[in-house]
């Protein structure tokens, strides 16, 4: 039944969040060159749907790529911030200034720096973008770890390898998969900041510009829902990781 419900909710407020899209759309009698609603989107996946495929598979490979690269990176500064407090100190307020830097404005930088690059640098932005949850919520959750594990499993003989595996890390997790949630969506972010502001002609960014230079509303919004799509598929695979690697801190606060 919970797990029935856990669909269903979902499902549900998709549901009611598409009605009163449309009920807007109707009660102000807007057009389909102002504002498109949900009826007016099957007409244009039905249209450009092989499109939509290629340009879906383009913009996830790169999303997916950068993530993965932000995962890696992010656990390794985290780790490093988290076990030095003098690296913590020193990497904390150049994370924080680059954080603050508005990535739109690092798209032409990269531009220019890898001219023809496009995967390279749609790949680049995604990670750059997404890595910073990741990094700060493994620092976090690694600082704060309570030293009299430490002090115990030193006491009987355990290294700081053993301590990392069986205390650190599985600590750490559910702050990781919390970062990662967020990080998912940054991640799609940077992806269509590149093919948007930097366009290439390739994903649904592409796709997106083609509809605003022939001014297709109804295929500019489903765009947006296709990437809507995407990204909460890929949310959701983070979700069924996180209930096998660390399903036992929902448990615990169920």
């Amino acid at each position: 039944m919970e797990r029935l419900q856990q669909v269903l909710v979902p499902v549900a407020a998709l549901v009611v969040f598409a009605l009163l899209w449309e009920l807007l759309v109707w009660a102000n009698g807007w057009p389909d060159y102002v504002m498109a609603s949900p009826s007016d989107l099957p007409a244009a996946y039905s249209r450009f749907w092989s499109l939509f495929v290629s340009g879906a598979w383009e913009t996830l490979w790169r999303t997916v790529l950068g993530l993965f690269i932000a995962v890696v990176a992010g656990l390794a500064l985290g780790m490093i911030m988290g076990f030095s407090r003098i690296a913590r100190d020193a990497l904390y307020p150049l994370l924080v200034g680059f954080n603050a830097i508005p990535k739109a404005t690092l798209v032409p930088v990269l531009a220019l720096l890898f001219i023809g690059q496009h995967d390279f640098n749609t790949v680049m932005m995604a990670f750059l973008i997404s890595f910073f949850p990741i990094a700060v919520s493994v620092a976090v959750g690694l600082s704060t770890l309570e030293p009299e594990y430490r002090d115990i499993l030193r006491a009987l003989g355990a290294s700081r390898v053993t301590i990392f595996w069986k205390i650190a890390l599985p600590k750490t997790l559910p702050e990781f998969f919390g970062a990662l949630k967020v990080s998912v969506t940054l991640a799609f972010i940077g992806t269509n900041l590149v093919e948007i502001v930097s366009p290439h002609g390739r994903g649904l960014g592409a796709l997106f510009l083609s509809g605003q230079t022939n001014s297709n509303y109804p295929l500019m919004f489903a765009v947006l829902i296709a990437l809507a799509i995407l990204g909460i598929a890929l949310f959701y695979a983070v979700v069924a990781l996180e209930r096998i690697f660390a399903g036992w801190a929902e448990r615990q606060t169920g």
